[in-house]
């Protein structure tokens, strides 16, 4: 999260560019916001961590970021069996096959010689990308999400691409983008959002929404994208090879034309090139060439939030957004799409005009309300998005079900592990109300459940509440408030940067 006009550091060039420079990867970004941090963190999930990364991979990292218009002409060679072998152990064990069939314990058996085999046909153009195996999941509103389920070869390679790519673009990426970076999680992007909410003059928010974005991805613009620093043409025609690979839906190949499968390997690194050539380069520029006031943004991966002070502002940033996004095949949703008056002052203001309550949004998982402290203070409230809670709640008692017979030690245990993966995301100051409800559901649930299994068990509510307090957490806020986390994170925030 940024505001108001940046200032670029000068980029410093310590050696003779070693590859052909070409067109600019992107702009500097404020200090707090530098590639240093970004790479660096601990929280990098899954990804192939910083500390294991090869001294080649770090040379690219510092002449990415010493030069920012070098292009990368030879890059493959950095994909060797140690990366790739570091690329399946971070592979989750229990990921569900591709339409090869093959799972993570099959190819562990006889690895070596398997790594071996994928490196020399990566390596001389023998390997051939195979389709994505079709899944839907279920949405919120009722909807069914498809996701592409890549083989395990594709998923070792692309993992092995990613940490390439991450070397070259983790110090082009803007500070506002959050989504799947290494060192930034989605709560980094909520502190960021929550502290310009609270500690500038937002007035309106642009709740923006891409319609189908993974599925409208264009890839002509994608590989143009790429190449302002990608000139590898091996790495290029990988990412061909992914992108045109099709689906496998039923046994049914289908070709794709356009998009990126979601839920593979790739296509977070991808998504973000895409967005950041498309959205990020374009929002930071336009906020520093035509906005009047203070103007906050915020994007984790398709999902972007921007504050404004003045509404003229929001209302030009939203006709020129469709139209930025129009050119590269994307469209925002009409429906999900708002620009409200949310912030410090929007209640008394529509007090003034009786239009009631300010609005609210919802971003990761989360209802953005304007609150009042006990001294009659500006809060911001982030609570839990109730069809989300009820979408979780579903999830358990279909699984309760299943568990109905097994002791009810198992049953308490499961049942903890769970709440308190629950509780690891959404235990933020301000939920305490969405924390209790959902507990008092689970226990409701577990209760029904213990009592349909026989017509001799009568499960009192005192019982209910012993077995409560002996598996489930307490309620507690696990989040600091978010303007503690994101100074401690960002000591050198500049609030005129």
């Amino acid at each position: 999260m940024t505001h108001g006009p940046e200032k670029s550091d000068p980029a410093t060039v310590g050696m003779k560019p070693v590859n052909k420079p070409g067109r600019t990867g992107a702009e500097s970004v404020d200090r707090r916001a530098g590639a240093e941090e970004n790479a660096s963190g601990a929280r990098a999930g899954r990804t192939l961590s910083r500390a294991n990364a090869s001294p080649g991979l770090e040379r690219v990292r510092q002449r990415a970021r010493q030069d920012k218009k070098a292009k990368f002409t030879a890059l493959l060679h950095h994909v060797d069996i140690d990366v790739l072998r570091k690329s399946f152990l971070a592979l989750r064990r229990k990921a569900a096959p591709g339409v090869d069939g093959v799972t993570w314990l099959d190819y562990e058996q006889d690895l070596e010689a398997r790594l071996v085999d994928l490196h020399a046909r990566v390596h001389r153009g023998a390997y051939r990308a195979k389709p994505s195996r079709r899944r839907f999941i279920p949405k919120e509103d009722g909807c069914q999400r498809p996701l592409g389920v890549a083989a395990l070869e594709d998923k070792i390679v692309q993992r092995a691409v990613v940490e390439l790519l991450n070397a070259v673009y983790e110090t082009d990426f803007l500070g506002f983008s959050y989504g799947f970076r290494p060192g930034r999680s989605q709560h980094d992007a909520l502190d960021a959002l929550a502290f310009g909410i609270t500690r500038t003059k937002v007035s309106f928010i642009v709740d923006a929404d891409v319609r189908s974005f993974f599925d409208s991805v264009s890839h002509a613009w994608l590989v143009r994208f790429i190449e302002h620093r990608i000139g590898d043409p091996r790495i290029i025609r990988l990412i061909r090879k992914w992108l045109t690979a099709g689906v496998m839906d039923d046994g049914v190949w289908m070709a794709t034309a356009e998009g990126t499968p979601q839920g593979s390997v790739i296509s977070p690194a991808l998504a973000n090139i895409y967005l950041h050539y498309c959205f990020d380069l374009w929002a930071h520029a336009w906020r520093r060439r035509h906005a009047r006031g203070s103007v906050v943004l915020v994007r984790y991966a398709d999902d972007s939030v921007a504050g404004f002070e003045h509404k003229d502002d929001a209302e030009r940033f939203l006709v020129d957004l469709r139209q930025r996004l129009g050119r590269f095949g994307l469209s925002l949703h009409p429906e999900k799409t708002r620009l409200i008056e949310f912030g410090r002052f929007a209640a008394a203001r529509r007090a003034k005009r009786n239009d009631g309550k300010p609005e609210t949004f919802n971003f990761l998982g989360f209802t953005h309300i304007c609150g009042r402290n006990r001294k009659g203070g500006f809060l911001l409230r982030r609570i839990t998005r109730r069809d989300r809670l009820r979408a979780r709640v579903k999830a358990i008692k279909e699984e309760l079900r299943r568990r109905m017979h097994d002791p009810i030690p198992e049953q308490g245990r499961w049942l903890g592990q769970v709440v308190r993966g629950y509780f690891a995301y959404h235990a933020v100051p301000t939920n305490d109300s969405r924390l209790q409800e959902f507990l008092q559901l689970v226990t409701r649930l577990w209760r029904r459940t213990l009592l349909r299994r026989g017509q001799k068990d009568v499960t009192s509510w005192g019982r209910m509440t012993t077995l409560a307090r002996a598996y489930l957490p307490w309620i507690e806020a696990l989040h600091p408030w978010p303007q503690e986390r994101f100074a401690a994170r960002h000591p050198r925030w500049e609030p005129g940067a």
